[in-house]
């Protein structure tokens, strides 16, 4: 109950301090600090305010459960989380700076003069921004009930909650303040309890290697719950007490094999019991510290993750708009390499946590929420005051991850809802914008609440990989991209990885197949630039007028001053602009 008390301490000073410092910060913005910053920001800055959004759920929460689970194939998510910015910064940041646009809609309309593809990649903004919003109340549900014992629905509610209110009460006018200081309050929230208990590891004498090729085992009597329904896989034999198992209640003895068991069951373990673990999970520690167990199928997933992860990035509508807060090309470009630097500082310490739970939270493989390994892991190893305070860092870091990335993602997709630009000519209140914008990733994430969190962002980041991606790409690069090429690659990839997430649901996660819908963007990103490519060369007639131009400002050195530096709220839009 202690534990509880700390860690509700946490979540709760930490949102009093976003709420306090963002109303703090806006007694000197203005209305239109909504969309854009009022004046150039400083690169140091803007970068820890981009790394600090950018730092979700999947990062501080996601991470960590995956090296649990999978072991050492889950580095790849953090490789390519950061490596997303080194694919921004060799080929997006700057271009997209010098050419004016504010949002990827503004930069398809001024690149291909067409406002039926504005709309279209409006409509492409939402999804993204739904699917990606998922995962965040996922992380939200999830953290209150592992600390505070909410339900999980109860948590995702809570936290929608808080998400409007921070929106449509103005505290996200000062946005790059609020984000910068959230991005410290991540770093800070996973260093120091990484750094704490590692050296209680170091200390403890542990007896138990993560190298030998045996399966962890509980190193107390440990009671169980299981939530959901799971298939558990038995490595070695074990024997345990169970409210139901198979029927009977009592002691049970099980042997090597696959076993079934139903939500609301508890089973309880003796210290030095192996612990069996979910299908889907590596079992032995030898295995789990080896890469590419799992032949082909893994190969191929591996690679489809790093694919989506590094060309998604610069599709996610929160992450482009930031660098128009640089006065420059070049200086969108080193905010770029500064948010590398700061992302790869922040992933090497969830390595440390799933290493770490492992051993000291191996309870977690029973149920299959490896998700809350960084939120758990303080109490486990220190059942003292000081692991509770620990743990309530860690769950202020937590709720600082998925509330900065939450918020910012509402207050985009708001703006964009009110726009003219989605309901044909037609605009709608902010304030219902936002509801909108909360209400159907709520949905969602009541449906999906068995997904692992850094998978469900995988998705939105194929969704952003395999849509706006070979736009910008070919749009910046390649004078002969049109409107119809961009349209149907932008419907050929959006509609693959839609229908892949709808039958990963009905196939299961195992061989080729399974991986490849599970996460498509193996075959969804390159089809998606085959045919954006293809159509356009079929309509080469209809490349618009002035191309030529359009390619030297975003191309041209800055010192040659084509970079348009007008804030967004001074540009006058083109005539006919929202006709339809």
């Amino acid at each position: 109950m202690l534990a509880n008390l700390w860690s509700l301490g946490g979540v709760a000073l930490i949102v009093v301090a976003t709420l306090g410092i963002g109303l703090w910060g806006s007694r000197s913005a203005r209305t239109t600090d909504f969309s854009a910053a009022r004046k150039p920001v400083r690169e140091e800055r803007n970068a820890a305010a981009i790394s600090g959004e950018y730092l979700s759920a999947a990062s501080f929460l996601g991470v960590a459960g995956l090296i649990v689970k999978d072991g050492v194939d889950a580095l790849w998510y953090p490789i390519g989380f950061a490596a997303g910015y080194l694919a921004l910064m060799l080929f997006v940041v700057a271009p997209m700076r010098r050419s004016g646009a504010y949002t990827m809609p503004d930069f398809v309309e001024a690149r291909l003069n067409s406002l039926n593809l504005r709309s279209l990649s409006t409509v492409v903004v939402v999804v993204i921004g739904w699917l990606y919003l998922v995962p965040q109340l996922q992380a939200a549900g999830m953290t209150l009930a592992a600390v505070i014992g909410f339900r999980y629905e109860a948590g995702i509610l809570v936290v929608a909650l808080i998400v409007h209110i921070s929106v449509v009460s103005g505290a996200l006018r000062a946005v790059t303040l609020v984000q910068a200081f959230q991005y410290w309050v991540k770093l800070f929230a996973i260093t120091l309890p990484a750094f704490a208990l590692l050296v209680v590891f170091l200390v403890s004498g542990q007896r138990q290697a993560l190298d030998e090729p045996t399966t962890p085992f509980f190193q107390q009597d440990t009671a169980v719950r299981v939530e959901t329904d799971v298939t558990l896989r038995v490595s070695e034999p074990v024997w345990l007490t169970s409210s139901e198992e198979a029927g009977q209640e009592g002691a049970v003895y099980l042997q090597p094999g696959e076993y079934p068991v139903r939500a609301g069951n508890e089973l309880r373990f003796p210290a030095g019991a192996a612990v069996p673990v979910v299908t889907g999970s590596v079992p032995d520690n030898a295995s789990w510290l080896r890469p590419e167990q799992e032949g082909l199928p893994g190969v191929l997933e591996t690679y489809s993750v790093l694919i989506a992860t590094f060309l998604g990035t610069m599709g996610l509508p929160h992450v482009l708009a930031r660098f128009y807060a640089n006065p420059s090309g070049s200086g969108a470009r080193r905010t770029a390499l500064y948010v590398l630097g700061m992302l790869g500082a922040f992933y090497l310490f969830p390595t440390i946590f799933g290493l770490l739970s492992r051993l000291y939270v191996p309870q977690l493989l029973v149920t299959g929420r490896t998700d809350a390994a960084v939120l758990l892991l303080p109490n486990a190893m220190l059942g003292t005051w000081v692991g509770g305070v620990l743990a309530a860092i860690t769950a202020a870091g937590a709720f600082a991850a998925f509330l900065s990335t939450s918020s910012g993602l509402v207050m985009s997709l708001a703006g964009v809802l009110s726009s003219r630009d989605v309901l044909w000519g037609r605009s709608m209140r902010f304030r219902a914008a936002a509801v909108l914008s909360c209400a159907v990733p709520v949905v969602l994430a009541l449906a999906v609440h068995d997904d692992d969190i850094a998978h469900s962002v995988g998705l939105a980041f194929a969704m952003a990989a395999s849509t706006f991606c070979p736009v910008l790409i070919l749009g910046i690069w390649w004078r002969g991209l049109t409107a119809a090429g961009a349209a149907c690659g932008m419907l050929t990839g959006g509609s693959l990885v839609l229908v892949a997430a709808l039958a990963s649901r009905f196939v299961g996660p195992h061989g080729v197949w399974g991986e490849l819908l599970g996460q498509p963007a193996l075959i969804t990103v390159p089809l998606a630039f085959a045919v954006t490519y293809l159509v356009s060369v079929a309509t080469r007639s209809r490349v618009p007028g002035g191309v030529s131009r359009l390619m030297l400002r975003l191309h041209a050195p800055d010192r040659l001053g084509f970079v348009d530096s007008r804030p967004v709220a001074e540009q006058t839009p083109r005539q006919g602009r929202h006709e339809r």
